[in-house]
């Protein structure tokens, strides 16, 4: 999809609604005695504004947003076509509307909230087809990005339903690699190495711009850690509630809801330590036995802009988290097949483990 034409953003579009779609049926289900109620926590959103903000988004960079074709060049401050919903720049604008009072809002029912995602997804349809059959990168920019960020805040779906006891259904999942039986490490020799994206397509402002980087040789472990692996340590080190690792645990599957400091943890006990966001990508795009996609795997990298970083349109989604989130690499079920890259750049606070967050080691 970073790299396809209009029928390929198309379906990437149509896929990341079904999904949205699938996944609010379980939300309404799950919810139903509490009319889709959630208790304040810093890592939910009441599931009415999440899907509103969604619609929002779609709306706010295609269908009102007059300069779209002029792609990243365009001025995110310029006058904007009116909403289709009253007051929803208010409701849904995640960048003024605070966290905690999301859930004080006077948002639309469920019933309201399904009508503007569909009407505003009919009009970024619509302005989708009505581009040119050739349109290039800068006319299909602010599409995909609709339509990635659509499957971020599905993916954040499944880390919330988890935190409330919905079942996730396994449609709304990516089948992942197994991990093998007997783990391995693989070596990989001292090279100079360009980071980054540096092709056509589309890419996030914290992906660009390519850099060099010098490594020296190492080891990294050809897949994440498994839970038999991360287990071994626990009962050598009292490490947290072993108890609760037991009760987390899938036997063959790779540790997942760890903190970055219980996969530093491990690293110390065992010897090794956490690759740098440079050596993960590099191993990832080298070596033909380095898998991934588990889980989301913590590196050794604080989130920060590469050299000559400059902020697309929508601004708020790198700059306001350098210097206070870790860098994750790789993929989890919950990823779409859109976001799985092993040139994307994830990022979360380091002790956040309701996510599918492990890590693999190296040395």
């Amino acid at each position: 999809m970073r790299t396809g034409g209009k029928a390929e953003v198309r379906d990437a579009l149509v896929t990341a609604r079904a999904r949205t779609l699938l996944l609010a049926d379980a939300f309404t289900d799950g919810l139903a005695s509490h009319a889709l109620q959630v208790p304040y926590r810093a890592t939910l959103n009441p599931p009415l504004w999440e899907w509103g903000h969604v619609a929002w988004f779609q709306e706010w960079w295609i269908g009102r947003n007059r300069q779209r074709a002029r792609g990243v060049a365009c001025d995110p401050d310029h006058a904007r076509a009116p909403s289709l919903m009253a007051n929803a720049d208010a409701l849904y604008d995640s960048g003024r509307v605070a966290h905690a009072t999301r859930w004080h809002l006077p948002l639309p029912g469920a019933s309201g909230t399904r009508d503007y995602m569909a009407a505003t997804f009919d009009q970024t349809l619509a302005a989708l087809i009505a581009l040119d059959a050739n349109a290039g990168d800068d006319d299909l920019y602010f599409f995909r990005l609709v339509a990635l960020h659509e499957h971020m805040h599905a993916e954040a779906a499944c880390y919330m339903a988890g935190a409330l006891g919905i079942a996730v259904p396994p449609r709304a999942l990516r089948p992942v690699p197994a991990l093998q039986p007997a783990p391995c490490a693989l070596h990989v020799p001292a090279r100079e190495f360009v980071a980054g994206w540096s092709g056509p397509g589309f890419a996030f402002d914290n992906e660009l711009q390519p850099v060099t980087v010098r490594l020296e040789a190492f080891d990294i472990d050809a897949q994440p850690v498994s839970w038999e692996q991360f287990l071994e340590f626990v009962h050598a080190t009292g490490h947290g509630d072993r108890d609760s690792w037991a009760q987390r645990a899938q036997a063959g599957a790779a540790a997942a809801h760890l903190t970055a400091s219980d996969a530093q943890a491990w690293c110390r006990w065992a010897g090794r330590r956490l690759p740098t966001e440079f050596e993960w990508e590099c191993a990832a795009l080298t070596d033909p036995d380095f898998t991934w996609g588990q889980v989301w795997e913590w590196t050794g990298s604080p989130f920060e802009p590469y050299p000559g970083f400059g902020p697309h349109p929508y601004r708020d989604y790198s700059a306001p988290w350098f210097g206070s989130r870790r860098v994750l690499r790789g993929a989890c079920p919950a990823t779409s097949h859109s976001l799985a890259h092993p040139r994307y750049r994830n990022f979360f606070e380091p002790q956040r483990s309701d996510i599918f967050s492990g890590f693999r080691s190296c040395a």
